[in-house]
């Protein structure tokens, strides 16, 4: 069995996070080598995932159903499928959920679930299952705090002057999310306002 225990710190508005969260195809372009499929009349859908375990390649295909708690930006995600030569089935369930940081003005999803695999690949995948999931989670955290993060007006839909204080504590924060993804071995290109900020402090030097 592989459990799933993860928390991500997201710099953007509750709000915004579930909008990004509760959207199949929104969460599918943050996982590498995810694909959408069709759409069932029950509401389920098709999802496949590529992973690789050591020097082995496998795909899974799965029957996803997604049911959401917009009220409490809660959804329970429940899937059942297996890999393409048919060698290991797997179930699965995970919760995720969407709560508001108050004091850095941003969201955090918490995920827990587990999944259940039989078959003669079981053993292998659960053993590199560890640095698979942490891999992808890091993967994860920053496609989703890119899809997430917007134009700074976002933030508000007030047009006075509390506007542009607002909008300079978000580019602070975009700026110090950025520098951790670096730290933690992240090669994502320097973000916008970091570009800004960098031609502001040139063009005084001079």
């Amino acid at each position: 069995m592989i459990t799933i225990a993860e928390e991500i710190a997201v710099p953007s508005a509750p709000k915004r996070v579930w909008e990004v969260v509760s959207d199949p195809s929104a969460v599918v372009s943050c996982i590498g080598g995810a694909e959408l499929g069709r759409f069932h009349d029950d509401g389920s859908f098709d999802a496949a995932l590529v992973v690789r375990f050591g020097g082995i390649r496998v795909r899974f295909g799965a029957r996803i159903t997604l049911e959401l708690d917009e009220a409490e930006r809660e959804g329970r995600i429940t899937g059942r499928g297996r890999d393409g030569q048919g060698a290991t089935r797997f179930t699965g369930t995970t919760v995720f959920r969407v709560t508001d940081e108050p004091a850095t003005g941003g969201s955090r999803v918490t995920m827990s679930g587990e999944v259940r695999l039989s078959g003669k690949l079981a053993s292998l995948i659960e053993s590199g299952a560890g640095a698979v999931v942490a891999r992808m989670t890091q993967e994860f955290s920053a496609a989703l705090v890119e899809r997430c993060v917007g134009p700074p007006t976002d933030l508000t839909d007030n047009k006075n002057d509390g506007t542009s204080v607002r909008l300079s504590l978000w580019r602070r924060l975009r700026v110090r999310w950025n520098r951790l993804l670096r730290r933690r071995g992240q090669s994502a290109p320097p973000s916008p306002v970091q570009s800004e900020e960098a031609a502001r402090g040139s063009a005084a030097a001079q």
